[in-house]
């Protein structure tokens, strides 16, 4: 059996997947470890979405669409750390749009127009939390994108992904019956 730990990055050097030599607190890779750490939020909330069919939407179909998140975020990480032969392709982008709007047309009233408090159902907090690490992760590929060449497909699908997120927090949340609480600016 081969060991996880090869020793090559005691020294503060990691490799990219075509052998490039990087530091480890180079940009490259803090895109890499931010995607990582929305990947591992996306696995906990798959881990805590109920198993919950009802005739609006089901959650065993987004606990789907959730995974193949993760496996859409794991190729993107590929083509960032320049994996030979991989490529990030735009049916990742229409699957998540589709599957966005078909949550949006499942609520009903004005949900999308004020400024939700983060939170509500445990559940929700955890896409909240998901949905700021995308953000961030997105902030830091448009600053990557300036020094190396991202795909803007890349920039779009994280971008619709934090929409995502959004919306399934407000499904979540809808679908537990929870009371938004929203902010109200003193003027």
């Amino acid at each position: 059996m081969n060991s996880i730990s090869t020793k090559t990055g005691d020294c503060g050097q990691t490799s990219l997947a075509n052998g490039q030599r990087v530091a480890k607190d180079s940009l490259v890779m803090e895109v890499i470890g931010t995607l990582d750490e929305l990947n591992s939020w996306i696995g906990l909330v798959i881990a805590c979405i109920p198993v919950i069919v009802d005739a609006k939407n089901d959650s065993i179909t987004q606990k789907k669409v959730l995974e193949q998140i993760q496996q859409d975020l794991y190729q993107l990480s590929a083509v960032i750390v320049q994996a030979p032969q991989v490529k990030f392709k735009k049916p990742a982008l229409n699957r998540l749009e589709k599957q966005s709007e078909l949550l949006q047309t499942t609520m009903v009233g004005n949900w999308h127009d004020k400024f939700l408090h983060p939170g509500g159902t445990k559940l929700a907090a955890q896409l909240d939390i998901a949905r700021t690490v995308c953000r961030r992760c997105e902030r830091l590929i448009f600053k990557y994108a300036k020094q190396k060449v991202v795909p803007a497909l890349i920039l779009q699908y994280l971008n619709r992904l934090s929409d995502y997120l959004y919306v399934l927090r407000c499904y979540i949340n809808l679908d537990q019956k929870y009371s938004e609480k929203q902010f109200i600016l003193d003027k």
